[in-house]
């Protein structure tokens, strides 16, 4: 017997006329197999579900359910509307999360950390794009050292952090954004021969300004150092890139800091140090396990597509 067309008739009722209501007790009493445990899970009276089981099988003209004293059933039509109820509804509770994480783009709280060297160099026309696009959500931003980084996105004050990747990730997950190499800020008249780069091994005859020791980058450089067993000339150091690279244009030495940092005008001549070779990772920093909210995935997914290799 070919049940195409009543098939078709069903579908034309469910689309038009049957309501969720009517579907999602005939799925309870289908996924319990019992009248009784329907009622229970949809917090109804027995004789509600029954009616509503019973309106359902008017409106489609064919019966859902085989009933017995001891146990319930589904007809070949029942199984049939089992199988595109589940269907529906899946598709249905797909469409209502998307909805709502679409909304959570659009209206919220967002909070972040990001080291200072970043925040003042990378950060600004990405956040003038996010703003543009996502104007219902309020933006937190805290500038932290390497260390109060970390610490904040352990503690879950911030959704992430954006900073360098330590040694010893621990708990935390690093996603890389950007390799950025370490610059030597020497005065024009330095003579240079012509090179792009200096060693090591120069910059530690030469009086040397740099970042505080509460930095990753200030780290690298003293391992470097020492790994090279240099004793430096004469070594001052500043918690802002804009003294250390003031006191340099000043005369006070020469200013050593991540190519990220480098002013875009200074007289200063920035070269690649070399012999060793040193950068650092810049990279999202999560906790390990842990999803991020839609609005910060969506600023992270930015942060990927504009944060590009720092200039030389």
């Amino acid at each position: 017997m070919d049940n195409s067309n009543d098939l078709r008739h069903c579908s034309s009722f469910v689309n038009n006329r049957i309501n969720l209501k009517l579907l999602a007790t005939f799925l309870a009493v289908a996924e319990n197999a019992s009248f009784r445990k329907a009622a229970d899970q949809l917090h109804l009276s027995l004789p509600a579900v029954s009616m509503q089981v019973k309106q359902l099988e008017e409106q489609l003209g064919v019966a859902l359910f085989q009933r017995t004293t001891r146990r319930v059933d589904l007809t070949r039509e029942g199984e049939q509307l089992l199988i595109s109820a589940r269907k529906a509804m899946a598709e249905l509770d797909g469409g209502l999360a998307r909805i709502q994480q679409a909304a959570h783009v659009l209206h919220g709280h967002l909070a972040f950390a990001c080291v200072p060297t970043v925040a003042a160099t990378r950060l600004p026309p990405i956040l003038t794009r996010f703003a543009a696009q996502y104007p219902g959500i309020t933006l937190h931003v805290r500038e932290l050292t390497h260390a109060g980084l970390l610490e904040a996105v352990r503690r879950r004050e911030v959704d992430f952090g954006i900073g360098p990747v330590p040694e010893r990730p621990g708990e935390l997950d690093f996603a890389p954004l950007f390799e950025d190499e370490y610059r030597a800020l020497l005065p024009r008249s330095y003579r240079d021969r012509g090179r792009t780069g200096i060693s090591l091994r120069e910059l530690a005859r030469l009086p040397l300004l740099t970042l505080s020791d509460a930095t990753l980058f200030r780290g690298h450089l003293d391992d470097a150092l020492r790994g090279q067993g240099l004793v430096v000339q004469s070594n001052y150091e500043f918690t802002s890139v804009a003294t250390l690279v003031a006191m340099a244009e000043a005369g006070l030495g020469v200013a050593m800091l991540p190519a990220v940092a480098v002013p875009r005008r200074t007289p200063l001549k920035a070269v690649r140090i070399l012999a060793p070779v040193l950068s650092r990772t810049i990279a999202v920093v999560t906790i390990r396990g842990f999803s991020l909210s839609p609005a910060a995935q969506r600023l992270v997914d930015l942060c990927g597509e504009l944060m590009a290799e720092p200039a030389a």
